[in-house]
C-alpha cells in the first residue's frame, strides 16, 4: 500500500457533511472547541448549526460526559431541533467517551445520532459510513440506502488509492493550464463541426459548478455550429434529501438554459460508478472531443486528447505530471458552493462564452 505524506480529507469533517446531507438541523462536535473549524464555517453557511462541548485538557483526564448532556439540553432549549447529530472527535473517543449514555441522560425529544468516530480511524469516507449505518439504526434511512451508500464509498475510497489522491506518496498542489486554452479548443471543434461530449461526474454540491460547461458548450454550439452530447451523474431519484435537491436545482437550471441531459448514469453519490456508465455510453458513439468534469479519472480509459477538468488541485497535478495536457482547475469550487441552489458560473465557462462572444464580436 503507497504511504501517502500529504494531508487528506478526514473521517471526522466526513462525517459532519454527510450529517448534513441528511438534513439534521444541529451538528455537536464533541471536543476542542477548535476541532473541524473550517468544516463547521462552511456548513453554517450551507443552513446547518454548529456547537461544541470545548473541551479542555482537564477533560482529557476526567472526561466530559457532563459537558455534552448540559450542551445537549442548550441545544433542545435554544434552537428546537428535529435532529441532532453528535460528532466524535479525536480527544472524546480516544478517551473512551459515551455518547449514548449522554444523550439518555440528555432526555431531549430530538432524533439523536451519535457518531463515535475521530480522525485516526482510517480514510475520510469511514466517518461517513458510519453516520450512514447509525442513521439506518435509527430508522432514517432505510438499511438499503445504507448499503447502497457503503458500497459507493468503497468503491470512492478504492478509486482515490488506483488512480486519484492516495495513488502516490506525494502530490503537490496544481491549479492547472489556462483556461483560454481549453476553452479555444473546445470551440474550435464546435466551429469544425464536430462533436463534442461533455461528461458531468461530479461529488455532491460541486455539480453545481461544473454543470455549467454543459451550459456554456451549449451557448458556443448556438453561435458556432456543431454538435454536442450531454451526459451528468444528476438523476434526482438518488441520494440523501439534499443530494436529491442538487439534482434537482442542476436540472432545471440546466432546462431553463435549453440543455437536454442526453444520459443520466446515476446520481450525484454514484461518481465512483457513473464514471463507467458515462464511458460505455459513448464507446460505440463517433465524438471528436471528450470534456470530462468533475472526477475525470473515475471515467475508464482516459486519454491525453481529452479535457480534464477538476476541483482537486492534487488530482490535477497527477493529470498534469502524467501528459494530460488539457486539464484544468475549478479550484476552490467546494468552498464557493455552501447555501447555492442552483448553478454557478464556473471560471471555464464564462471563458468559453467570453471566446464565442469575441469571435463573433
Amino acid at each position: 500500500m503507497t504511504e501517502v505524506l500529504h494531508p487528506r480529507p478526514s473521517p471526522i469533517v466526513a462525517a459532519m457533511y454527510t450529517l448534513r446531507d441528511l438534513d439534521v438541523d444541529v451538528i455537536v462536535m464533541h471536543g476542542p472547541p477548535g476541532c473541524g473549524f473550517t468544516a463547521s464555517r462552511l456548513l453554517e453557511e450551507a443552513g446547518v448549526t454548529v456547537v461544541t462541548t470545548g473541551m479542555q485538557e482537564t477533560d482529557l483526564i476526567f472526561g466530559a460526559e457532563e459537558k455534552l448532556v448540559k450542551l445537549l439540553k442548550k441545544v433542545d432549549e435554544d434552537f428546537h431541533p428535529k435532529m441532532v447529530g453528535i460528532v466524535g472527535t479525536c480527544a472524546s473517543m480516544i478517551i473512551g467517551e459515551n455518547l449514548d449514555a449522554a444523550i439518555k441522560k440528555a432526555g431531549i425529544r430530538s432524533i439523536v445520532l451519535p457518531i463515535d468516530t475521530h480522525g485516526c480511524s482510517g480514510p475520510n469516507t469511514v466517518g461517513a459510513i458510519r453516520v450512514l449505518e447509525v442513521a439506518a439504526a435509527k430508522g432514517v434511512i432505510p438499511w438499503e440506502e445504507f448499503e447502497r451508500q457503503r458500497e459507493m464509498l468503497t468503491r470512492a475510497t478504492e478509486l482515490e488509492r488506483e488512480r486519484g489522491m492516495t495513488s502516490k506518496p506525494y502530490l503537490k498542489p496544481h491549479r492547472g493550464a489556462t483556461k483560454l486554452k481549453i476553452a479555444n479548443k473546445i470551440v474550435e471543434t464546435l466551429k469544425e463541426e464536430g462533436k463534442v461530449a461533455v461528461i458531468v461526474n461530479a461529488k455532491k454540491e460541486t455539480a453545481y459548478r461544473f454543470a455549467d460547461v454543459l451550459r456554456a458548450v451549449e451557448y458556443a454550439r448556438g453561435k458556432v455550429g456543431g454538435s454536442a452530447v450531454y451526459i451528468a451523474n444528476t438523476d434526482p431519484a438518488v441520494g440523501l434529501p439534499r443530494i436529491r435537491r442538487y439534482s434537482q436545482d442542476i436540472i432545471r437550471d440546466l432546462t431553463e438554459a435549453g440543455v437536454t441531459v442526453d444520459f443520466l448514469t446515476g446520481g450525484l453519490d454514484e461518481y465512483p460508478v457513473a464514471g463507467e456508465k458515462a464511458a460505455g455510453y459513448l464507446k460505440d458513439r463517433k465524438v471528436d472531443l471528450r470534456v470530462i468534469c468533475g472526477l475525470p479519472h473515475a471515467v475508464p480509459d482516459i486519454t491525453q486528447r481529452d479535457v480534464l477538468v477538476t476541483d482537486q488541485p492534487r488530482v490535477l497535478r497527477n493529470f498534469l505530471d502524467t501528459g494530460f495536457e488539457y486539464s484544468v482547475g475549478e479550484i476552490s469550487t467546494h468552498s464557493a458552493l455552501m447555501g447555492a441552489t442552483g448553478i454557478v458560473h464556473s471560471e471555464l465557462g464564462d471563458t468559453i462564452r467570453e471566446v464565442v462572444d469575441e469571435e463573433l464580436a
